[in-house]
């Protein structure tokens, strides 16, 4: 399919769940957030249904997330349907990889190529400040142990904070020198639910506090959006602190990198990639759609449209009823974000959109 901006969509983001047994400071409040009730979320077999539909239409490339998927308990079986399916031909998770090795060797039997760990520190005690759950020894282990059974490529999704752990570009730079690993530093995006501060909008802009979370306490301890966009850092100093360190860095190509730039250190094993999507806007390039864990259709992240496929599922519609479905979410897909100019975007987090 091709939308109105001549743009190949062939990759669909499924969420299966909305909760989370993590509470990063820039997703999602100390309290948890709102969840759907069981009977609202999306059965594996109507995920697998709905994945079988949009692999026809041309959506080869499926990425499973959550909130944290590892947390539903028929993940799996969600995996292996979806692996069966001849349309597909990359089948991919995004984790906080707490829950990583225990169910790595699941995971692999039941088809997963590949998988992201989000991680934003390789200091022990940053994890918790901004993570609040978990621990980074049991991340590294499930990192560890999901290239035992042969996932991979691993890629690391680093959100980079500044004033928070900006200092740690060169120490993951540092880590593909020693193991495949693949990281992609992704700029902080505003991105709140239910938003209950009125703030005016200010450029980005330099913030201090080295190690610190100022937290907006009437948000419940997450980041507000002008905290968010006080801490942004961009792609080109990411890459300058690096280079700083182990000089200028090369060129390089990662299959299924998506929108990264990517480049490696002189040597390393891996690569370090730079997803730019507020200070070099991606949006010409998206081919992307998202599904909801309750079952609902959007054409971008920062949009608040959305549209009901879970619905006419349950009420036995036709497979080209449905079709039809994701063909009018394409042509509504809209041209690009307006983060950098100020936008706000309110409605679901991204906990409940997928991440």
């Amino acid at each position: 399919m091709t939308d109105r901006f001549n743009r190949q969509i062939d990759y669909l983001r499924v969420s299966v769940t909305d909760r989370c047994n993590f509470r990063c400071v820039y997703c999602m409040p100390e309290e948890g957030a709102d969840v759907c009730s069981r009977e609202e979320l999306l059965t594996a077999d109507e995920i697998i249904q709905l994945v079988e539909i949009a692999s026809e239409l041309g959506l080869r490339k499926i990425r499973l997330t959550g909130g944290e998927p590892l947390v539903r308990k028929d993940l799996a079986d969600i995996v292996s349907g979806i692996s069966r399916l001849p349309g597909v031909t990359d089948l991919s998770l995004t984790t906080n990889g707490f829950l990583l090795a225990e169910q790595s060797a699941a995971l692999a039997a039941s088809g997963l190529h590949r998988v992201n760990v989000s991680l934003d520190t390789l200091r022990p005690e940053r994890f918790a400040p901004i993570a609040r759950r978990g621990s980074l020894d049991r991340v590294i282990e499930g990192i560890n142990t999901a290239r035992k059974v042969g996932i991979g490529p691993i890629k690391i999704n680093c959100v980079a904070m500044r004033g928070v752990n900006d200092d740690e570009a060169a120490d993951f730079a540092e880590w593909t020198l020693r193991e495949e690993v693949h990281v992609r530093f992704i700029e902080v995006m505003p991105i709140r639910w239910n938003l209950d501060e009125t703030v005016e909008f200010e450029p980005w802009r330099a913030h201090g506090d080295r190690g610190l979370l100022q937290l907006n306490q009437h948000s419940g301890g997450m980041l507000s959006d002008l905290e968010m966009r006080r801490r942004m850092i961009s792609a080109d100093e990411l890459r300058t602190k690096i280079e700083e360190q182990h000089g200028p860095l090369e060129e390089a190509e990662l299959a299924t990198n998506g929108p990264a730039r990517t480049f490696r250190v002189p040597g390393a094993k891996g690569t370090v990639g730079f997803i730019s999507q507020i200070s070099n806007d991606l949006c010409a390039n998206c081919n992307r759609l998202r599904l909801t864990a309750d079952g609902f259709l959007r054409p971008c992240l920062m949009s608040d449209g959305e549209l009901d496929l879970r619905t006419p599922l349950r009420a036995d519609a036709s497979r080209e009823t449905l079709a039809d479905l994701f063909r009018h979410v394409v042509e509504h897909k809209p041209e690009r974000h307006y983060l950098a100019e100020g936008q706000q975007v309110t409605g679901r987090g991204m906990s409940q959109l997928g991440g």
